[in-house]
């Protein structure tokens, strides 16, 4: 298949898929009239970097899913490497959550602080 047929199944850009191939994780074989061409192989590794992206991954992080693929697994997540990819982004999302309870719990002090000195200056408030 051509690169436009290829982007409208992944539902993406041609020049994504251009430049997933420029870093090395995609790859087109070309035709004789020098159109890229791509085949079913190329179109699962091309959905899979969209779905690890769509999720918040780097376009580097999906590397170890592509080369997975390529390997002849049925997926790209059947590989050591991609599950340690999988564990490290559980630990970024786990401290992102501690750093949001982190924060909120600020606020919600903060917003306590901010009623009390309300109510001290302001008497006819003190309903509210």
């Amino acid at each position: 298949m051509r690169i436009g047929e290829l982007a409208e199944k992944v539902g993406t850009s041609t020049r994504a898929l251009r430049y997933y191939e420029s870093q090395g994780l995609l790859g087109a074989r070309r035709s004789a009239n020098g159109y890229r061409d791509y085949d079913e192989l190329d179109l699962r590794v091309a959905r899979e970097i969209r779905s690890l992206l769509d999720i918040g991954f780097a376009l580097e992080e999906t590397r170890p899913f592509v080369a997975c693929l390529r390997a002849g697994n049925a997926a790209g997540d059947a590989c050591p490497d991609a599950v340690a990819v999988y564990r490290r982004k559980i630990e970024e999302i786990d401290d992102c959550v501690e750093r949001l309870h982190a924060v909120r719990a600020h606020l919600e002090t903060q917003l306590e602080r901010a009623k009390k000195h309300k109510e001290k200056t302001c008497p006819r408030l003190r309903r509210n």
